[in-house]
């Protein structure tokens, strides 16, 4: 998430009531997971294991529990408990904000678009051109929808992650405050489900079509021109490529990453990544031509082991050695 105007660390560590290191006035211009941070960005980091990669990751600002020298250029906020004051800093920067009605006067509604009675547009939307949004769509706050988009009626765009961290007696949330990006000329099905980014972005690429019933997980990247069909899962933070297909009921892991041109044949399960312009089947998904010779294979066993079976049951009857 992009921080516009940036604040100052100085700033940050008397709004969350922690102590800093650094300059006072060093910027934080973003906030970001430690996977997906970039200069200007804030994170934090909770266990020696990863102290490190936190603090020689592109992140300038780091929420941390205990005391390291500053690397040059960067500033920490110190803190006993970093997951708890980084929500604390997304429920500040990012607020929930009530809507007030079903189409909130934040959100920018480009020309020639129609809003179907009963469709829901959050804070902060941004629909482009000649779209339409049918009704009892949902759509989030701070979505980003392109022209010529089609989202079918009770599909929600932009719902919070599914994330949350396990603690000794309870769970905490992992408070969502990226978004969701839906491109140009993209059609959503009928009760589909795009999750907004953790801290980034889930995007949908241009021209690319769902069927009905599609979950897309957080910060997922689905290229161009692709096509899924009823009842795809796709897990988060997975990116797939320009020209893939999925067929029914296909479901694909967390954090793969799928080529271009990947044909996933029905009722797939894919948890590995996939090598672009092949076609795959099965769960867990292998090329379809090596999987279906093995599928022969086995029923050319087991049709041989009836037989030997068969065999030997009538030589048991006839008494024959």
């Amino acid at each position: 998430m992009k921080i516009d105007p940036p604040v100052s660390v100085k700033e940050l560590a008397e709004k969350l009531g922690i102590s800093f290191t650094g300059n006072p006035e060093h910027p934080v211009s973003g906030l970001n997971e430690i996977h997906m941070v970039e200069p200007g960005d804030i994170t934090f980091v909770d266990h020696p294991k990863y102290y490190n990669r936190a603090l020689f990751s592109k992140a300038t600002t780091i929420i941390i529990n205990k005391e390291v020298d500053c690397p040059e250029g960067k500033a920490l906020l110190l803190s006993e408990d970093p997951f708890r004051d980084f929500m604390k800093m997304i429920s500040l920067l990012r607020p929930f904000v009530p809507a007030s009605r079903l189409i909130n006067e934040t959100s920018q509604i480009g020309e020639h678009s129609v809003i179907q009675p009963g469709a829901f547009i959050g804070n902060n939307v941004v629909i482009g051109k000649h779209c339409i949004i049918h009704p009892g769509a949902v759509i989030y706050d701070h979505c980003m929808i392109g022209d010529h988009v089609i989202i079918h009626s009770n599909s929600v765009i932009g719902a919070d992650a599914f994330y949350f961290q396990r603690r000794s007696d309870h769970v905490v949330k992992f408070l969502s405050c990226g978004r969701t990006i839906i491109n140009d000329h993209v059609e959503i099905g009928a009760c589909s489900t795009v999750d907004r980014g953790v801290t980034g972005d889930t995007i949908i690429g241009e021209y690319t079509k769902f069927d009905n019933h599609v979950h897309i997980g957080h910060d997922t990247v689905i290229g161009k021109r692709c096509f899924f069909a009823a009842s795809v899962i796709v897990g988060g933070v997975t990116r797939i490529g320009n020209d893939v297909t999925v067929w029914g009921q296909v479901a694909i892991n967390k954090g793969l990453i799928i080529g271009d041109g990947v044909v996933l044949l029905g009722t797939s399960a894919v948890d590995k990544d996939l090598e672009g312009h092949k076609t795959y089947f099965g769960a867990p998904a292998e090329e379809a031509k090596k999987k279906w010779k093995e599928m022969a294979a086995i029923r050319s066993m087991a049709e041989d082991y009836m037989r030997i079976q068969k065999k030997t049951n009538i030589s048991d009857l006839t008494g024959d050695a």
